[in-house]
C-alpha cells in the first residue's frame, strides 16, 4: 500500500468490497511493475491516498457479480485498463481515449464514489486502472478482464495488459510499420524492447534500437536489432543514424520522454516520417520542437496504451508469443509479494527490464 508519495509500499492486510453486478474477484497470479507505477509512487501522478497501485495483473476469477455473462469462476484472465465502453470514442475509436478514461483510472473509486478496499474504518483507494492488482486478491470491471488460454505461463501474462501492449501498438496501431521500412526505438525498457521485438517481427529493416544502458543494447540485438547506439558514448546522433538511412527513418518511437529525445527522435526522420512518443515526464513537462520539421511532412504522435482494444490487441500479442515472435519471457525478472519494493528499486536502477510480482 502507499501511504505517502516518496516511501516504500507496505504490505497490510484489508478487506474488499462486494461485487458490483458488472464486477468480478480476481486472485492475482502475477502482476508487472511498470513505470507508471513508480511514478504514482513518486508523486509525478495525482492519486489520493492512501492508495493501492499495480496495474498489469493477471489471475484466475474467484467470484463474478450478477450481471456478467463473459466470465465465470476459474477463467484465467490478464487486466487492462479500464474504460466505460459507451462513449462515442469507446465505441467508434479506441478504448485507450475513453471520455472517462480519467476518472475511471486515476481516482482510486468507482464512478459511484465508493471504493473497493477498505483498511478498518479507514477508505484505501483502489480502482488504480481499473484494478490496484498489487494485492492477493483484486476487484475490476469485467469489461477490463481479457480471458487466455490456460496452458501459458499465467504469472508472467500481466505485463501484457500495459507497458508492452503500449510498446507493440505504437509500432502495430499507430506507426504501422511495415516490412522493408526503417524504426528507430529511443529507450530500451520493457516498452521500447516490446516494440524493438513487433518490429523484427514486421520485418523493419533497419531496426535501430538506442539507449545508454549497454546490457540493454545487447539485449535490443538479441531481439533482432540491426543497429544500437549509445547516446552517451556517440558524438552526434543524428549524424550517425543518417549515415545508415541518408533519407532519415520512416519512424520513431520514444519511450523515454525528454525534451532532447523527442527531438531527435523527429530530427532522424524522412520526410514524411512519424514518431509516437509514449515516454512519461510528469503531467506537466514541456518540450520545444523546431515547427520546421513537422512542415516538412513529419507527425508527432501521442499515444497511450499502444492505441490498443486489450479484448482484441492481447490475444493478437498471445497469438505472436507462440509463434515465437513476441518473446516478452525473455524480459521479464520475477519476486516474491514481500520482495515489491526490492522489484521497484531494481526497475529503478535499470538491473530488472520487467519486474513481474508473483505470489504463491
Amino acid at each position: 500500500m502507499l501511504r505517502d508519495a516518496g516511501q516504500p509500499l507496505s504490505l497490510e492486510d484489508v478487506e474488499l468490497a462486494e461485487l458490483a453486478d458488472d464486477e468480478v474477484l480476481v486472485r492475482v497470479a502475477g502482476v508487472g511493475v511498470c513505470h507508471t507505477d513508480i511514478s504514482a509512487a513518486e508523486g509525478m501522478v495525482p492519486l489520493p491516498l492512501p492508495a493501492v497501485l499495480g496495474h498489469e495483473g493477471a489471475g484466475v476469477v474467484v467470484e463474478v457479480g450478477s450481471a456478467v455473462t463473459t466470465l465465470t469462476a476459474g477463467d484465467h484472465v490478464v487486466l487492462s485498463y479500464a474504460y466505460c465502453g459507451e462513449c462515442d470514442t469507446c465505441r467508434s475509436k479506441t478504448p485507450a481515449y475513453c471520455d472517462l478514461f480519467a476518472p475511471l483510472n486515476y481516482f482510486g473509486e468507482r464512478l459511484d464514489g465508493t471504493v473497493t478496499i477498505r483498511a478498518g474504518d479507514e477508505d484505501i483507494h483502489g480502482n488504480w486502472f481499473g484494478q490496484s492488482t498489487f494485492a492477493g486478491l483484486a476487484i475490476t470491471c469485467a469489461r477490463n478482464a481479457v480471458k487466455v488460454p490456460t496452458d501459458l505461463p499465467l504469472e508472467l501474462l500481466g505485463p501484457l495488459g500495459c507497458g508492452l501492449q503500449t510498446g507493440a501498438g505504437a509500432v502495430l496501431n499507430v506507426l504501422r510499420s511495415a516490412a522493408g521500412e526503417s524504426l528507430a526505438v529511443f529507450g530500451l525498457g520493457a516498452v521500447g524492447l516490446s516494440a524493438i521485438m513487433v518490429g523484427k517481427a514486421t520485418g523493419c529493416d533497419p531496426l535501430i534500437a538506442i539507449d545508454v544502458n549497454e546490457s540493454r543494447l545487447q539485449t535490443a540485438r538479441d531481439l533482432g536489432a540491426t543497429h544500437t547506439f549509445n547516446p552517451a558514448t556517440t558524438k552526434d546522433l543524428v549524424w550517425d543514424v543518417m549515415n545508415i538511412v541518408a533519407t532519415g527513418v520512416d519512424c520513431s518511437l520514444d519511450a523515454v520522454g525528454s525534451n532532447a529525445v523527442i527531438r531527435q527522435a523527429l530530427e532522424i526522420l524522412r520526410s514524411p516520417g512519424h514518431c509516437a512518443t509514449v515516454g512519461f515526464q510528469g503531467l506537466q513537462h514541456d518540450i520545444t520542437i523546431d515547427q520546421g520539421h513537422l512542415l516538412l511532412g513529419r507527425r508527432l504522435s501521442g499515444v497511450i496504451e499502444g492505441d490498443a482494444d486489450p479484448q482484441t490487441f492481447i490475444p493478437e500479442l498471445i497469438n505472436m508469443y507462440r509463434a515465437g515472435k513476441f518473446p516478452f519471457d525473455r524480459l521479464v525478472t520475477t519476486f516474491g509479494f514481500e520482495q515489491i519494493n526490492d522489484a521497484i528499486d531494481a526497475s529503478k536502477r535499470g538491473e530488472a527490464i520487467k519486474p513481474v510480482i508473483v505470489f504463491d
